[in-house]
């Protein structure tokens, strides 16, 4: 998940459970210390709603899968809010008589108030359940991670194999080049000494025709 989405979203339980507080508060007071205390409300609703446009807006940057869940989060986010604005609306309506302060206090505060905390339990509910998908998620991102990195090292191992393979193929190339220049070498080396031994017969065999011719013409005389 991302913790930017995070970030917003602790402030914002923060602030809600704060505003919660202020407006239980705000029902019992009456005259200017409950004007003053709305209009405090008020400002805190106003950031409340800012920090749930930041929400919305980091979570539509992120991906399909991620933002589907933040989506739904934010939904209970923004149903929690619109039940603290009604809230502030019951307690701002009970300065039109006591009575009606009673009534709203009795019944219509009790409630909203009792929904509010329902609100917040499923809130939380949801945000422990968003909290292990995306534990999921990191780890099968991190599963991913690592078998990519396995892949890179096989990869790697095959691609220094390939290498010893092309180098141990030019040595045997360059062993059969110079077999086969040893074997012309010896063939022609062959050569000359089979020219060499007709060489050495012939003048052998001149030699004794010479001899036999000499002692021919010494018997005669």
């Amino acid at each position: 998940m991302s913790e930017v989405f995070e970030g917003y979203e602790r402030q914002y339980c923060e602030l809600s459970a704060n505003l919660s507080k202020k407006c239980t508060a705000a029902a019992a007071l009456n005259g200017e210390q409950k004007k003053q205390k709305l209009s405090d409300i008020r400002a805190g609703l106003e950031d409340a709603e800012a920090l749930i446009r930041k929400m919305d807006l980091e979570a539509r940057s992120l991906q399909p899968n991620v933002k589907a869940m933040l989506l739904a989060k934010l939904r209970e986010y923004k149903s929690d809010l619109n039940n603290l604005k009604s809230e502030v609306k019951r307690i701002a309506s009970g300065n039109l008589n006591p009575a009606a302060r009673d009534q709203l206090l009795e019944s219509g505060m009790a409630d909203t108030l009792t929904a509010s905390v329902d609100q917040r339990s499923r809130l939380m509910m949801t945000t422990e359940r968003v909290n292990q998908s995306s534990e999921r998620i990191k780890d099968s991102r991190r599963t991913m991670l690592e078998t990519e990195e396995l892949g890179v090292s096989i990869l790697q191992d095959l691609h220094s194999q390939r290498q010893s393979l092309l180098h141990a193929n030019k040595t045997l190339h360059g062993v059969d080049d110079n077999v086969g220049k040893s074997k012309r070498i010896l063939t022609a080396m062959s050569r000359r000494m089979s020219r060499n031994k007709w060489i050495v017969g012939i003048i052998i065999a001149v030699l004794i025709i010479a001899i036999v011719l000499i002692l021919y013409f010494k018997l005669v005389k």
